[in-house]
């Protein structure tokens, strides 16, 4: 129901508390959590980031400008006192809680925990990321860090340290606001320009996380604030006037919603021309929320989108710590992915909300001296009401906190525990790289000729034929005389099958799991092009398929193992086989990967997808495993040392299967 829209008086006299925003940053914080939770549904949720650095960007300069203009000058001091009262309290009581959590119950997250601390505190964990941490995209809840989301916190923090002096800067230099706008738009595009021009899809990280090349959805806000400000748009607009306001607001509304649902997280597009047209889009909206004669702000001003708004700092620092560690515990959440989200969810909300009543309100309130007389008097309650009562509570919840946190990171600097990219996992992954880096360079010479020679064969039928019988003749005397890779016999395989994979070129995409198996494939089919990748998105595949294709390098028989890290789509195996065309046989891996949301409905595309192709055939790996859990390591997703065995002869049994029926 809505809840009339409304501004709150400052003692300033400026009426600046716009009801509206709170709906927006609703909806941002939400779409965040969500893309978490189900990136299949929406795939764009991650966008809900750039709605926030746009409304923190015109919030903030706002006010900087009207303190200029009311001041003609900016108190630095207060201004950082104030940001910090409002932002430190519930990312220390974050920061402290998650640490107090990885000491007692999950401590091979203790790996750098203090850099990881220290640099959220500092502001400067984006920049940590970049030279240190994992992709944003990357999710396995057992060596994942709960505190990946944290570099938008950065970002922002690095934008008040040195915004302020260039609000003064500019008042100083230009005379209007017009030019000053000007100046803010020429940053954003410069930060865009950056992002489009560093961007590279072998590693995004330098451009996710990167201040200079994020900066313009924030840059965004602020040229906004300047040409739009809040206290002096007219409230009494003429009704074709609000049609037309309204009618822009409902236009960027509707172009980020078609982003939010269609935008993958690592489309090339996103970061050459994407993020900038949805920050635009999402400055157009602030700007129709903000003036008074239209009809947004009302619209976005619930009761609940009110109070979601306003614990929504706390949503988003405590929502990915949660989810991690609930993942960690519960492992099996493609079993009811919807059950386990909404319980998430509610773990979620019951934090933020507790945060932003017992800490948060707390401390942006009061006074040094009245803490320090709170902490005096910390064990009287009696006659204590509203937010004293409930500052004492969050301060009583807060004393074990800083105990176990501070030990937390104390012991992390000291204490010998294995870096998440230091596993026995990690380091497999890592040499199977560099193997398939060797191997490709001989292996890929030798498909192209293989392909010229397949296709000089297609052009007499009859021909071929009698190759192919030949070639049986070949494999069966090769099989008794000269057996090869006899040690995986008993895994299934025969030696006339092991015989005809020495002659089988095979061309194969996929991600981390793919990579894990790599030295059994390689051993097996020793002509085969393995092309895989940690943190692959299955939304890379038709480029890197039309790509391979351009250079002639793709096989008559394609294996295709991708969507441990994100969804599957319909459309994107009707790119794919399009590209591979009828004439090749196209292998597609079903997913293992229990502890995330989008398993099942990955495995249900693929096999419906199967249907429409003759030249599609399933290898479902996923019911081939789901009984061995003693092939995976504790992931639930990688193959063991035992696992990757299996994996690779599962793999080639049905790929040989079929070519010796073919």
């Amino acid at each position: 129901m809505g809840q009339k829209a409304r501004s709150t008086k400052r003692t300033n006299g400026v009426s600046t508390y716009i009801t509206g925003f709170d709906g927006l940053r609703t909806i941002g914080v939400l779409l965040i959590i969500f893309y978490h939770l189900n990136p299949q549904i929406f795939p764009g949720g991650y966008l809900g980031v750039p709605i926030f650095m746009v409304l923190s960007g015109y919030l903030i300069t706002g006010s900087l400008i009207r303190e200029v203009q009311r001041t003609h000058h900016i108190d630095y001091r207060a201004f950082f006192i104030r940001r910090a009262k409002r932002l430190y309290p519930a990312l220390v009581t974050m920061l402290l809680a998650s640490s107090s959590y990885i000491l007692l119950f999950q401590r091979n997250l203790l790996a750098k925990l203090w850099q990881i601390v220290l640099t959220n505190l500092s502001y400067l964990y984006n920049w940590w990321q970049i030279f240190n941490g994992q992709s944003y995209f990357e999710r396995f809840a057992d060596n994942e860090s709960p505190f990946t989301h944290l570099w938008t916190l950065s970002i922002e923090g690095q934008f008040y340290l040195i915004w302020p002096l260039v609000i003064f800067l500019l008042y100083k230099l230009l005379k209007t606001n017009g030019k000053r706008s000007l100046v803010v738009l020429g940053l954003a595009v410069l930060s865009a320009l950056e992002m489009a021009l560093l961007y590279s899809s072998a590693n995004i990280n330098r451009v996710y996380y990167g201040t200079d090349t994020r900066a313009f959805s924030i840059l965004l806000g602020s040229a906004l604030a300047f040409v739009w400000p809040v206290n002096r748009l007219n409230p009494n607009l003429k009704r074709e006037s609000r049609i037309l306001i309204d009618s822009v607001g409902a236009i960027a509304a509707l172009g980020m919603l078609g982003m939010i649902f269609t935008v993958r997280d690592q489309s090339s597009g996103l970061y050459h021309y994407g993020m900038l047209i949805f920050s635009a889009l999402a400055t157009v909206l602030v700007a129709v929320i903000a003036h008074p004669g239209a009809s947004f702000n009302r619209i976005l001003t619930t009761r609940t989108g009110s109070f979601l708004g306003k614990i929504s700092y706390g949503i988003y620092i405590y929502q990915f710590p949660v989810l991690i560690f609930f993942e960690s515990k519960v492992k099996l959440i493609a079993k009811h992915p919807f059950l386990y989200s909404i319980v998430e969810l509610f773990i979620i909300f019951v934090i933020s909300a507790f945060s932003y009543y017992f800490i948060e309100q707390y401390f942006a309130k009061i006074t040094w001296s009245n803490f320090q007389a709170d902490l005096k008097d910390i064990l009287v309650f009696k006659g204590q009401k509203g937010l004293k009562l409930r500052g004492k509570i969050g301060l009583w919840i807060l004393a074990p906190l800083v105990l176990l946190g501070v030990s937390s990171n104390v012991y992390s600097v000291f204490a010998k525990v294995q870096n998440p990219n230091d596993t026995a996992l990690a380091r497999k992954i890592k040499k199977n790289a560099a193997a398939q880096k060797v191997h490709n360079q001989l292996a890929e010479k030798n498909a192209q000729k293989a392909n010229r020679e397949a296709k000089q064969l297609q052009k007499n039928q009859e021909r071929s034929r009698s190759v192919s019988r030949s070639t049986r003749r070949a494999l069966t005397f090769a099989a008794k005389k000269n057996p090869v890779n006899q040690e995986y016999e008993k895994y299934g395989l025969t030696q006339f099958e092991l015989q005809l994979a020495q002659r089988t070129n095979l061309t194969a995409i996929g991600d981390s799991v793919m990579l894990d198996g790599q030295a059994d494939l390689t051993k097996i089919f020793p002509k085969i092009v393995i092309d895989a990748v940690v943190s692959r998105q299955a939304s890379s595949l038709p480029d890197l398929l039309k790509k391979k294709a351009e250079q002639g390098v793709i096989a008559s028989t394609i294996v295709i193992g991708l969507g441990t890290n994100g969804t599957l789509t319909p459309d994107l195996i009707e790119q794919a086989m399009q590209i591979a065309t009828a004439e090749r046989d196209v292998f597609w891996i079903t997913d293992h990967v229990p502890t995330r949301s989008w398993q099942d409905s990955n495995n249900a595309v693929i096999m419906q997808e199967a249907k429409k192709y003759p030249n599609m055939h399933i290898i479902d790996w996923h019911q081939h495993v789901g009984n061995h859990r003693d092939w995976l390591y504790d992931d639930l997703t990688h193959p063991t040392p035992t696992g990757a065995v299996q994996y690779g002869t599962f793999i080639a049994k049905e790929i040989l299967q079929f070519l010796e029926q073919k």
